[in-house]
């Protein structure tokens, strides 16, 4: 591979690798079976333009997009232990979803580019889809994941307690997101006395986490409290916990305050330095629990 494939790399600390790059190039670098478990949150199609030609989420169709993550995790399967997971948070959005506006999936913010924009005023040649049609991106990625070996395990319900708001009249506001469970084997490491409710009971496939306070400027980066507890229910301290798109690094925080070793990847320069800043500092937003 050439040599400017890894543009940067360096321990934040003993127990945080980072790798600013595309995860498409590193990941088939490690070795296999390296990890415990992985938890993140790929861009989502056509909504967010990260700043760089080679992103995923800028795919023609969303289709291509979804196949462009089945190669992402299928490399990701290959680097982690036999009995390990994969724990991944994934947006909708919608065919062609009356232009550009302020508010809702498709709202023009400050790092929306044109390239993305246009998207939104055409519907996409692929599934059938209609104008305002929801396209059902999360379980069509996870679909795409089981048919290639990944096998699915929980589709677990994220509720927003603070949700961007929409001024839609035709439909309810979103308020919600996905995250998928899925196991490389059939045995697979789950510690289900990481995490429990309340009450002690089994933990529930519905979380009510809301927004921490952030001085990044990373447009999506999830709850630490999501991240925490997707790292104890799938992994043992002192395991490696893996991040193909990093961002802000919030996997990154959650598993070195939980006694867990972190590899981060991620393709924007400037994000990864934001995410160096908040490990090296030891940043630590207030908890939000159910």
């Amino acid at each position: 591979m050439e040599r400017d494939t890894l543009r940067h790399e360096q321990q934040t600390a003993q127990d945080i690798e980072v790798r600013v790059g595309d995860c498409r190039q590193i990941l088939p670098q490690l070795p296999a079976g390296m990890v415990q478990c992985c938890v993140t949150s790929p861009p989502y199609w056509g909504l967010r333009d990260y700043d760089h030609p080679d992103q995923i989420g800028c795919e023609p169709s969303p289709a291509d997009y979804v196949q462009t993550l089945v190669e992402v995790f299928r490399q990701v399967r290959r680097v982690l232990r036999d009995d390990g997971t994969l724990w991944l948070n994934i947006g909708d959005g919608y065919a062609r979803n009356g232009g550009t506006g302020l508010c809702g999936p498709n709202a023009k913010v400050g790092n929306t580019r044109k390239l993305i924009q246009k998207r939104n005023c055409r519907v996409p040649d692929c599934w059938g889809l209609k104008d305002r049609d929801l396209m059902g991106l999360p379980w069509r990625v996870a679909f795409a994941l089981q048919e290639d070996g990944w096998i699915l395990r929980s589709h677990i319900t994220w509720i927003k307690k603070a949700p961007m708001p929409e001024s839609v009249r035709n439909r309810p506001s979103g308020a919600t997101e996905s995250v998928f469970l899925f196991a490389k084997t059939p045995r697979y490491y789950y510690d289900n006395q990481a995490v429990r409710e309340p009450s002690g009971a089994n933990l529930r496939n519905y979380w009510i986490l809301g927004p921490e306070p952030s001085k990044t400027s990373h447009p999506a980066a999830f709850p630490r409290e999501l991240a925490r507890r997707c790292i104890l229910l799938g992994s043992r301290r002192g395991d490696w916990v893996l991040d193909p798109f990093s961002g802000s690094g919030t996997t990154g925080v959650a598993a070195r305050e939980l006694g867990r070793k972190a590899l981060l990847i991620e393709l924007n320069e400037d994000y990864m330095t934001q995410a160096q800043q908040r490990l090296q500092s030891g940043i630590q937003p207030e908890l939000l629990w159910l």
